[in-house]
């Protein structure tokens, strides 16, 4: 008979405890998984895309079609990150199923880049996005991650104006409170990038709604990610504005 190995069997129980760890916190993150696709609406030229900051309580989507009076079609996904990624229909790919479905697409309203960040950050942080009080600054792999992401923004803006879609509103992100404050200086960075592809993207008229200062830490879930529904409302307003000339 073989004896067991103590040290051996309690590194196994570690990892998955770990294992296990991970899992609930990218379950937290990300919120509900594989909400089906919104693809008959009034206005099927009007297209959203993004990640859980529309999907999760899905009240931007609907605040924004009740000031319309009309529907439009969703393809946002919780967990979605730009490009790539395993929870979710990523950014890009939600954009490809759209034009597969109708191509006919004058209007996106979206956001996206988020997770890109967040779930690294929130389960190893490999990137170092997280300043501490020993690195007040960001990590170049940080920035350089953020960099990609831009790369992959105008390329995905400058696929939409060669497709014929007039016009783009992209969401950014707001300032997190509590535990996930130390992300502030990442987010800002991206945010500012994503400005940017708006302004370098080729033909299509994109339109960057930026809610930074906006969001009270009273207006984030306790997850200190996610909007709660006034938060969701606030957000909406924000959208509003640029989007009603445009319907």
């Amino acid at each position: 008979m073989i004896a067991s190995n103590p040290s051996m069997l309690s590194e196994k129980a570690s990892s998955l405890l770990k294992l296990v760890a991970i899992f609930i916190v990218a379950s937290s993150l990300i919120g509900c998984i594989g909400k089906p696709y919104e693809e008959n609406a009034s206005r099927n030229d009007v297209i959203t895309i993004g990640d859980s900051i529309f999907d999760l309580n899905e009240v931007i989507e609907e605040t924004l079609e009740s000031y319309a009076g009309e529907t439009f079609r969703n393809y946002t996904q919780s967990g979605a990150e730009l490009q790539g990624g395993v929870f979710a229909r990523p950014v890009v790919g939600q954009y490809s199923d759209a034009r597969s479905t109708d191509s006919n697409i004058s209007t996106i309203v979206m956001n996206g880049g988020g997770n890109d960040l967040l779930l690294p950050a929130y389960l190893f942080d490999p990137y170092k996005c997280r300043t501490r009080w020993y690195r007040r600054n960001l990590s170049k792999a940080c920035a350089n991650l953020i960099d990609d992401l831009y790369v992959t923004a105008v390329n995905l803006l400058n696929d939409m104006a060669h497709d014929g879609v007039d016009n783009v509103i992209w969401l950014g992100y707001y300032e997190l409170p509590g535990l996930n404050s130390n992300l502030t200086k990442a987010l800002n960075y991206g945010d500012d990038f994503l400005s940017y592809a708006c302004e370098v993207s080729s033909n299509a008229n994109c339109q960057f709604v930026d809610p930074r200062g906006t969001i009270p830490a009273s207006q984030v879930n306790r997850d200190a990610i996610h909007p709660t529904p006034e938060g969701s409302v606030n957000l909406a307003n924000q959208i509003w504005p640029v989007l009603e000339p445009l319907l």
